[in-house]
């Protein structure tokens, strides 16, 4: 991934607009024959860890893609990278994270994709505050 833009919003938040870097991303994933042929694009909204106070806010710009594999059922996708797959929000280091703080502080899932302030716990939540 790369760093198209930057945006500073209203609120205080950046927005940053990415673009898809890896080539590899143009495999289709049911036959692995790269593309040549875009059909379209589409805007994705990935979730991160928290950073800073303000925090950022993600819009990756991918691709669509045809798959040009005559046998393959597949007729078009979208561009995925290990980090974050195809249909997936949160990334893979937010789901790392998140069950680190299930496994460590006996949270559930929902619960530990909410950011917290460091310092500040929930009424529920044992000893922990958001950290990677």
């Amino acid at each position: 991934m790369s760093v198209a833009r930057i945006e500073r919003l209203a609120d205080g938040r950046r927005r940053v607009r990415l673009v898809t870097a890896d080539e590899t991303a143009r495999a289709c994933p049911t036959c692995g024959v790269f593309a040549t042929r875009m059909k379209g694009s589409a805007v994705t909204r990935p979730r991160d860890l928290p950073y800073g106070e303000s925090g950022l806010e993600f819009r990756w710009h991918k691709r669509r893609w045809i798959c040009r594999e005559a046998d393959c059922p597949r007729r078009s996708f979208t561009e995925q990278i290990a980090q974050i797959p195809a249909g997936a929000r949160p990334t893979a280091r937010l789901r790392s994270a998140a069950g680190r703080r299930v496994r460590d502080a006996g949270s559930t899932w929902p619960r530990s994709m909410v950011p917290r302030s460091p310092g500040r716990r929930s009424p529920r939540s044992p000893a922990r505050s958001w950290t990677a």
